[in-house]
């Protein structure tokens, strides 16, 4: 479905989903650019997934603006597909009083909402127009309800009304991907036991729980040719554990 050669930077593109995403595009003969914290997380995947062209890795906080503007130059010029997929869900606050309570929706933010808000913003003036697309990641938290972690991503979903409102007259498009439970990621902190994975599983109507590749093939599709008419959307992927909006 994807032109082949296209720019495409993804965010958090180490591991998990984002891996999952680089390998697809990577795979189709696009240039890929992954960005992350982790420079040797970041190169062992790149190494793993290099296609026609080699993957670029960026190391980069990117809740941090003066970071983000300082690694400009190694982002590429020119930028066809961007995927906001960098985010974290935080420890739970169980005990303290409102500072910490602060602190955890604030560390949410800076973990969820900045990064994608800051890149987006940073490779605007880059993004292909007419053609661009944007894909941005959230959650199905989002719709569900989960502390602070379900509102930082239902921010996203807000955020990308306007975005694709900004880039509308552009040719260019906007659009979310809502994962429900995939196993094979570092949400948890490590893999999923059995039995979550089973609780997870009786969830949906299809019968299995996600895999990287799954949410990966919906984010291919919307950064395709042929999404160029659907904008300002979010897609559910999530086996239908959770159905319509």
């Amino acid at each position: 479905m994807g032109a082949s050669d296209r720019s495409v930077v993804i965010s958090g593109g180490g591991t998990g989903i984002g891996r999952a995403i680089a390998a697809r595009f990577a795979g189709q003969g696009d240039r890929v650019t992954i960005l992350g914290r982790r420079v040797d997380v970041l190169r062992a995947a790149a190494q793993e997934i290099a296609g026609t062209h080699p993957v670029k890795v960026v190391t980069v906080d990117l809740s941090v603006p003066e970071d983000v503007e300082q690694k400009l130059d190694e982002l590429p010029e020119r930028v066809d597909v961007l995927v906001n997929n960098a985010g974290r869900r935080g420890a739970p606050v169980r005990d303290g009083g409102l500072k910490e309570v602060a602190e955890r929706w604030r560390r949410d933010f800076d973990a969820n909402v900045l990064p994608a808000v800051l890149l987006t913003e940073a490779l605007l003036p880059r993004l292909v127009g007419p053609g661009g697309r944007v894909v941005t990641l959230s959650s199905l938290a989002a719709l569900r309800g989960n502390g602070a972690y379900g509102a930082m991503k239902a921010a996203l979903l807000a955020w990308n009304h306007t975005l694709a409102q900004q880039l509308g007259p552009y040719g260019a498009t906007a659009n979310v991907v809502v994962p429900g439970f995939v196993a094979g990621t570092e949400f948890f902190g490590g893999p999923a036991d059995e039995r979550e994975i089973a609780r997870r599983q009786a969830q949906t109507l299809v019968g299995k729980v996600g895999e990287p590749d799954d949410i990966a093939a919906a984010v291919v599709f919307l950064a395709s040719s042929e999404a160029g008419y659907i904008t300002g959307e979010f897609l559910n992927s999530n086996g239908g554990a959770m159905l319509g909006r």
